[in-house]
């Protein structure tokens, strides 16, 4: 764990150091929280509250990792869907804020950047003689199985999509998202670490910027995180979970996203089938479970439990 340390460190300090200053500087250019207008109504006190904070742990974990690509090549793939990703997310921040709208990026545009973002990415690896290309199956041994071009593309842009927009429906409660992932990528971090270890200061780094995030993010948040911070960190997780051979798993240890993703597919479809009926109080499930009654730290604190118990799991059957 000593690489995992350092990187987790540098990160962690960094993020303690410019997050005073950087959540002042959103504040000054007037870079506020633009509040659904159909979202919960306790939330509408938190209009204004800086945004694209996850331009800090970017920086950070730039900062904590970037150093040690020479030595540690295998963290610059996944680094790049990270980091495009962000890219994308900052761009979709931004015209909210300038436009002060909900909507931000074109939906169109936003996924034709991604896509295009995702192919580089899936074509490096599967066309690098670094990576296997193949998928571990759960519960099917440990053995990983090749499944050619004609598959791994359309594979690898489905679980890339579905992860990035679990990622991104997770981040609506102060800390929900920070506290999810941090779970997951320690989780990854100790499945690197107990096997090629080639991703560790990338996993160190993006812990270490996670926590340190959390320390402003927690409720009552000073500062979200914003697309640009959610679309990177689900390009992080899906492209560690990838070079690890892991991806098909991500159903399970991040159960949150899937389920975050889920409920919108059944809200919306059920929606349109029974001509106006809902399901669940609001999607995403989140925004469900405050409807009933729960405090935004009830809902962090189970969210993260099942993903603790489920990463667990995961590790167990790995």
């Amino acid at each position: 764990m000593f690489m995992e340390g350092i990187s987790l460190g540098i990160s962690f300090l960094v993020m303690l150091l410019i997050s005073p200053k950087g959540i002042k500087l959103l504040h000054q250019l007037k870079f506020g929280q633009e509040v659904r207008e159909d979202g919960p109504n306790s939330h509408l006190k938190k209009q204004g509250t800086p945004t694209m904070g996850g331009i800090l742990f970017l920086i950070a974990i730039s900062v904590a990792c970037l150093p040690f690509a020479g030595t540690y090549p295998h963290i610059l793939p996944a680094y790049f869907l990270g980091m495009g990703f962000g890219v994308v997310g900052f761009i979709d921040d931004y015209l909210k804020v300038v436009k002060h709208q909900s909507e931000g990026f074109n939906p169109k545009q936003k996924m034709l950047c991604q896509t295009i973002i995702s192919i580089l990415y899936i074509s490096y690896i599967f066309y690098s003689k670094e990576y296997s290309g193949a998928f571990r199956i759960p519960f099917f041994g440990k053995e990983a199985y090749s499944v050619g071009l004609v598959l791994f593309f359309p594979i690898s842009l489905f679980i890339i999509t579905a992860t990035d927009t679990g990622a991104n429906f997770t981040d609506g409660i102060d800390g929900l998202c920070s506290s999810v992932t941090a779970v997951i990528v320690f989780f990854l971090l100790l499945k690197n670490h107990l096997g090629t270890g080639d991703m560790a200061p990338l996993m160190g780094a993006v812990l270490g910027g996670l926590l340190g995030f959390l320390c402003f993010n927690a409720y009552p948040a000073k500062v979200f995180m914003g697309d640009t911070g959610s679309l990177a960190l689900g390009g992080f997780v899906v492209a560690m979970a990838i070079q690890q051979e892991i991806a098909l798993f991500i159903p399970i240890f991040a159960f949150i996203y899937f389920v975050e993703v889920l409920s919108v597919i059944i809200q919306v479809s059920y929606f349109k089938w029974s001509h106006g009926k809902r399901i669940f109080k609001m999607a995403p499930i989140h925004h469900h479970f405050e409807l009933l009654g729960w405090s935004e730290t009830k809902v962090v604190t189970i969210f993260t439990i099942v993903t603790i118990l489920l990463c667990f799991f995961c590790f167990m059957i790995l």
